[in-house]
């Protein structure tokens, strides 16, 4: 066979642990700010039946861009390209036992078998948010509050993004209006979802094709003025109308919207949602009307971007705070009962089990990042004390055992 590649699938990502810790620091700022506006974690299993996205959902992602396969056992599998259907299963099962409204949350790994480039990989994380149980009106704007909200935890101010908004709802009587048809207004709609993606004339050419009377004519603008004055009253001055949004997926009812990144050089969507009033209703479940939802996801890919283009990436570290070098024979077994002191006094703690030099384990602990430096020969066993060195400034002090897990952490 020879050698392995060590490269990985093409469209996906290695995190190494500095790679992960930063990542996992967004996710954290992101748990943060929802559990503050009162907001649960769930999860499920990656693994869904197929027929879960081919009810509603995306043409593009059903047809092109799932990870769709056959299981031993001759059933139908996908691996989640979004996680709004299984939030909807999920309600659904057990809608007798919730308590509505809910406020949910959930951030995990998606997957869509597309061309990778700039902002798009073939397995992403996501944090998907919902509100469900309430109608639009007030849940509609606490929605987009809180997605200004998740980018300003990070330090990032309105003149930084756009919120643009529409109406899934006004588009489609716009297109009742110019003479469209169910599924002829269901492939205007797919159009002009592309309309930023392909050139002009290949989107007239292909909307002359349905229609000669452009529906956009027939949208009312006035109808978002009350979410636009009622957003600027909660603190969000940067929503605009924007007459072509429409969002990829069929099952959104009402309001859509993207939140667009202002930078020149990065001129695309950051993230975005809507309103989805029928999809839950499409599950058995313990049967009942349906439940009305509002939510919206946050990509990593496209939110990395956007935080290291600011320099708002939230601090982090996976280095142990304290590095327990060794003297002598006999040192390591004193290294590890005190390590084992340490850790129950709030310290990470890394214990050098070679036989490296001093200086080397010092060159070690400067390598992997650590700060503090201490070393347990005879001496240190017997007075239990120890050397703490703080390896950006050289700077060394002796003290007790006891006073080094409060001089590190408040360091």
């Amino acid at each position: 066979m020879g050698e392995l590649p060590t490269e990985p699938y093409k469209g996906v990502r290695d995190f190494y642990p500095a790679d992960w810790a930063q990542l996992s620091a967004v996710f954290d700022r992101l748990r943060t700010t929802l559990a503050a506006w009162g907001y649960e974690e769930y999860a499920a299993s990656p693994l869904e039946r197929a027929e879960l996205y081919e009810s509603k959902g995306s043409e593009e992602i059903i047809r092109e861009q799932s990870y769709t396969f056959e299981d031993r056992g001759g059933r139908r599998v996908t691996l989640r390209p979004e996680m709004t259907p299984t939030l909807a299963r999920m309600v659904a099962a057990k809608r007798r036992l919730l308590s509505f409204p809910l406020r949910w949350f959930s951030i995990g790994n998606r997957f869509r078998y597309e061309r990778p480039q700039k902002g798009r990989m073939r397995e992403f994380f996501q944090a998907d948010i919902d509100l469900v149980g309430l109608a639009e009106g007030e849940a509609d704007l606490e929605i987009l509050t809180l997605a200004a909200a998740l980018l300003k935890a990070f330090g990032a101010t309105e003149k930084d993004f756009v919120i643009r908004l529409n109406s899934r709802a006004l588009l489609n009587e716009a297109c009742r209006e110019a003479g469209l048809k169910s599924e002829a207004a269901r492939s205007y709609l797919r159009l002009l979802d592309k309309k930023a993606k392909i050139p002009a004339s290949e989107f007239r050419e292909a909307q002359q094709a349905l229609t000669n009377n452009d529906p956009l004519r027939y949208l009312d603008e006035n109808a978002m003025a009350s979410t636009l004055t009622a957003l600027k009253k909660r603190g969000v001055g940067n929503a605009v109308f924007d007459p072509s949004l429409t969002r990829g997926f069929d099952y959104y009812t009402g309001l859509v919207f993207e939140i667009y990144d202002t930078s020149p050089q990065n001129p695309r969507s950051l993230f975005g949602g809507g309103r989805y009033d029928n999809l839950i209703g499409l599950f058995s479940g313990e049967g009942g009307a349906p439940i009305p939802a509002v939510g919206f996801a946050v990509g990593d890919v496209t939110l990395m971007d956007f935080l290291t283009a600011r320099d708002l990436l939230p601090k982090a570290r996976t280095a142990p705070d304290l590095y327990l070098g060794t003297v002598g024979a006999g040192s390591q077994e004193a290294a590890i009962e005190t390590g084992e002191v340490l850790r129950t006094r709030g310290l990470k703690v890394f214990i050098n089990l070679t036989e490296k030099s001093l200086g080397d384990q010092v060159k070690d602990a400067v390598k992997r990042g650590v700060p503090y430096f201490a070393a347990i020969g005879e001496e240190e066993k017997h007075s239990q004390t120890l050397r703490v060195k703080r390896l950006a400034s050289s700077e060394e002090r002796p003290m007790a055992l006891a006073d080094v897990a409060p001089y590190i952490l408040n360091a």
